[in-house]
């Protein structure tokens, strides 16, 4: 309620499914842009999924571009059924996944980490009426067919002037109920604004999860909680 970001721990996501995530997307962000952009260019696709190449957002309009790579993905069950009320259902985001061809088993870690954070999700939205005073399941019948959306990102490391106008992703609230984010170990990326307007760290810590809310949760609890300005910079030196 006063920062807007947490950490948790015991989310129950298992860590081979986190190690087998981590590896296709690395191999997958490793292949030529050619070979990510075939048939997978999110601008082409036309519901917002797939590969989105660097500087291919701007989430900061004073700046010139977001330095990194991702792919978006939304609900998907893994063995597939016809009439899925819920791809059917869920908004701007409707319609199929893409994927791509390579590397093998790429589909299936996105996937089966997808529905492990969704698990995630339910839970703190109860936890979240919770809090609110408000019955448990509050929450239940306005994300049934939720648009939940999974982002895979790479943010290649950066060594040039912090006021060049491209940094990993620029300084934003997201406009959702909330972000369940997991770091990769030793690279510090994301930092949040304090309520003294100054830039703070976020490190990774080993077997947690960030979470943030984002804009439509303050708007569905009357500004109960807080969407907090944040920004992503890879100065790590690791790729």
């Amino acid at each position: 309620m006063n920062v807007g970001f947490f950490y948790i721990s015991n989310h129950g996501i298992p860590q081979e499914i986190i190690d087998e995530v981590l590896l296709a997307v690395k191999v997958y962000f490793s292949l030529p842009l050619e070979t990510k952009m075939k048939k997978l260019y999110h601008k082409a696709v036309g519901n917002f999924k797939g590969y989105e190449p660097l500087l291919g957002s701007n989430a900061n309009p004073a700046n010139r571009g977001n330095l990194h790579e991702g792919f978006t993905i939304g609900w998907e069950e893994l063995m597939p059924k016809e009439n899925d009320e819920k791809q059917v259902n869920d908004g701007a985001m409707a319609g199929a996944n893409v994927w791509p061809l390579e590397p093998a088993g790429f589909r299936e870690a996105c996937l089966n980490y997808y529905h492990a954070a969704v698990d995630v999700g339910k839970v703190l939205f109860h936890l979240f009426a919770i809090a609110l005073d408000l019955p448990e399941t509050y929450f239940d019948d306005k994300t049934r067919n939720s648009a939940t959306i999974m982002r895979t990102v790479h943010y290649p490391p950066q060594t040039g002037p912090k006021d060049d106008g491209i940094i990993g992703v620029g300084a934003h609230t997201d406009f959702k109920c909330f972000t369940i984010l997991w770091q990769e170990p030793n690279i510090q990326a994301l930092q949040l604004l304090n309520s003294e307007k100054q830039w703070i760290k976020a490190p990774p810590i080993p077997r947690m999860l960030v979470i943030n809310i984002g804009d439509q949760l303050v708007q569905w609890t009357n500004d109960v909680f807080r969407s907090t300005v944040h920004r992503a910079i890879n100065r790590s030196g690791v790729r």
